[in-house]
């Protein structure tokens, strides 16, 4: 790679800092949310985690497809910034908001109509208690999809532009409304599962209406249009889809396939559910750095893109990669030295314990070695439209790898849901195997928006 020029940076370490360090702060707070839920629906019992887990699987999935229409949104719009195209990128904003909104309400509708379904059929026969936890989770927590969806695009525009501090106060405000709520609810009220639920719903609200109202500010790079149009514009709305069909297309598929992985583990017992939930939640703070890291990828590499300069995008590809491997690093450090005292909050059975502890384990010292491969870099290929590359093998290897050596160490071998896991980590190296070749080369610069 040819050296880069240090008077040539679109960004500098500063840029970086005030990107990502919100970023993460933003990442840590959703993610304490989720704990703060658990922890507090832990107290009705061990069905209730169980029940809240399995509908967070399916509102989760719905969030990761609305989160890619976002991501291409904020591509569309970072690289006309890049083009230095300010009018076409406020387009792009309006039209990313107006559609979001529109598909977010009807797929809530369908989830209301196809409810019953979904809790029958989708996760196999559970216990019963846990049945009604999760219909009554799902009852409410099924509304907020389309304030989540406005927030999460809200926030993607924000990043786009450089500003991740927006989000990150949005998201200071969300979780104090969700934690507050679910200290009043289940606590003060008894209300159990519907009391968090109840606060979930109530916290996403206050989130939309606020970063909508601030989008509406016109001293914002990117904002909403004054009058706002509610007119569709098919150009604009087909280059967001480049981007947020295949990523969302993707994004669904992985999620669908991690229902079908979670209808598997629910065959191992409660036991191994709740053991599964609390993996999960401890998981996705061993990754939380990538994760924020990741979505500066985005914001980098479009703005690189825009202006044709891969070789810039390329440089801070790596630079952001190894902060990424040095974050991971730190956070597994960190939760394995207390993991026993993490475990302890949740008061799981000594078997959910004891499978929890392992899957862990196994978790952490692989993000560390190979998730900012598997996941982030392919940020950087989206970021520069090369969306049906990733979308076409992470597909390939989530549903040969993962989910069949899931049932294949699970089941076959009877290695229960510490063989789940240990797919999940060979389709991670599969995946970066792929992302990594692809970015060696030069085909993924071949994309114009």
């Amino acid at each position: 790679m040819e050296q880069v020029d240090k008077k040539s940076y679109m960004f500098t370490n500063r840029d970086l800092k005030r990107l990502i360090v919100p970023m993460l702060i933003e990442q840590l707070l959703a993610i304490l949310v989720g704990l703060c839920d658990s922890l507090m629906v832990a107290s009705v019992g061990e069905h209730a985690v169980s029940g809240v887990s399995l509908v967070d699987t399916i509102i989760v999935l719905l969030i990761h497809l609305f989160g890619a229409l976002a991501t291409g949104g904020a591509v569309v719009a970072g690289q006309y910034l890049g083009q230095n195209n300010r009018q076409k990128a406020c387009r792009a904003t309006d039209q990313l908001v107006l559609f979001t909104a529109i598909s977010a309400v009807i797929i809530t509708g369908g989830i209301y109509i196809a409810k019953d379904f979904i809790l029958l059929n989708v996760f196999g026969k559970i216990e019963s208690n846990v049945m009604e936890s999760a219909k009554t989770y799902l009852l409410y927590v099924a509304a907020s999809i389309p304030f989540i969806a406005l927030y999460n695009a809200g926030a993607a525009i924000f990043r786009s532009m450089g500003n991740s501090k927006v989000p990150m106060y949005l998201s200071l405000l969300m979780n104090a409304v969700n934690v507050g709520g679910n200290a009043v609810l289940i606590y003060g009220f008894a209300m159990g599962v519907k009391g968090a639920a109840i606060a979930t719903l109530a916290s996403r609200i206050i989130a939309a209406l606020g970063i909508i109202l601030l989008l509406r500010g016109q001293e914002h790079t990117l904002h909403l249009s004054r009058p706002f149009s509610f007119r569709l514009d098919k150009e604009l709305l087909k280059k967001i889809a480049f981007i947020g069909i295949p990523n969302g297309f993707e994004s669904s598929m992985f999620q669908l396939g991690k229902i079908l992985v979670l209808s598997l583990v629910t065959t191992f017992g409660t036991a191994a559910i709740a053991a599964n939930a609390v993996g999960n939640i401890i998981g996705t703070f061993q990754i939380m750095p990538g994760m924020a890291v990741s979505m500066a990828l985005i914001t980098v590499v479009s703005r690189c893109v825009g202006a044709r300069d891969y070789e810039m995008a390329r440089y801070y590809t790596q630079k952001i990669l190894k902060l990424t491997h040095f974050l991971i690093f730190i956070f597994n450090f960190v939760i394995l030295l207390v993991l026993p005292g993490i475990l302890a909050l949740y008061q799981l059975s000594p078997e959910a314990t004891g499978l929890a502890t392992q899957i862990s384990w196994l978790h952490g010292i692989c993000a560390i070695l190979i998730w900012p491969e598997s996941f982030s870099l392919a940020n950087t290929l989206r970021a520069a439209n090369d969306v049906k590359y990733c979308m076409v093998w992470s597909i390939f290897s989530m549903w040969v790898f993962r989910i069949a050596f899931s049932y294949i160490l699970g089941v076959h071998f009877e290695m229960g849901l510490f063989g789940v896991w240990v797919s999940m980590i060979i389709d991670w190296c599969v995946r970066s195997a792929f992302f990594i070749t692809r970015y060696r080369g030069t085909k993924w610069q071949g994309h114009k928006i």
